[in-house]
């Protein structure tokens, strides 16, 4: 297992730089509040794992070569970035409509996404990031030694990422939790809370088209 992990001084700094870019919001960190807000803890725990295995896909798919791949066809790279950003402004309109829904609708059978369903959102948002694949394949080899397969060392690095960044999203998912009953407590509040995630989506779409290559 050591030969998979860098010398200790560098393995150390990489360390610090994961968990520096981790705790960095970004548009996955911003769907797992907008979800803790809009349908509590679990919700965002929820999203939390989604997010992460997302993450893990294009951190495997850096190590596979993927990312050589986008950064040689623009149209892959185009075609992916603006999948993502269209399904996150589906998701804002949806979250919208269904707060105009709340605010008209007396018994409030309003029915919540489930955990599976927001799961598959989260793992799509974070899947559908090429930049983040793009993140991974140029930080990755910064941290890559000789003596053993870097394909696997990758892949190990990369896990060891995720694992960071979902501990720093579950505590944003916790915080989110934490304040939602003073952004939510009545029923007109929660339609206000529902209107700010439903922007936020699409603020995210419009975000994930129009940004440079950078960092999620």
């Amino acid at each position: 297992m050591t030969d998979l992990l860098p010398p200790l001084p560098l393995f150390g700094i990489f360390l610090a730089a994961s968990f520096a870019l981790a705790i960095t919001p970004g548009p996955g960190v911003l769907y797992i509040v907008t979800r803790s807000i809009s349908q509590g803890r679990m919700a965002g725990l929820a999203s939390v794992a989604g997010v992460a295995l997302g993450n893990f896909g294009n951190a495997l798919g850096a190590s596979l070569g993927l990312a050589a791949l986008f950064a040689v066809s623009q149209t892959a790279f185009m075609l992916v970035k603006y999948l993502g950003a269209l399904y996150l402004l589906y998701m804002g309109i949806k979250t919208i409509r269904s707060a105009k829904n709340m605010e008209t609708n007396d018994t409030e059978k309003i029915t919540a996404k489930s955990p599976r369903s927001i799961f598959m959102d989260g793992f799509i948002v974070a899947l559908f990031n090429p930049k983040t694949t793009l993140f991974f394949a140029a930080f990755l080899p910064q941290f890559i030694h000789a003596g053993h397969t870097p394909i696997l060392q990758s892949i190990t690095l990369g896990a060891i990422f995720v694992l960071i960044a979902a501990t720093t999203d579950t505590s944003y998912a916790l915080l989110a939790n934490f304040v939602r009953p003073f952004l939510a407590g009545k029923k007109r509040a929660g339609a206000m809370g529902k209107y700010i995630s439903g922007g936020t989506f699409i603020g995210l779409g419009l975000l994930t088209a129009f940004s440079g290559q950078n960092r999620k």
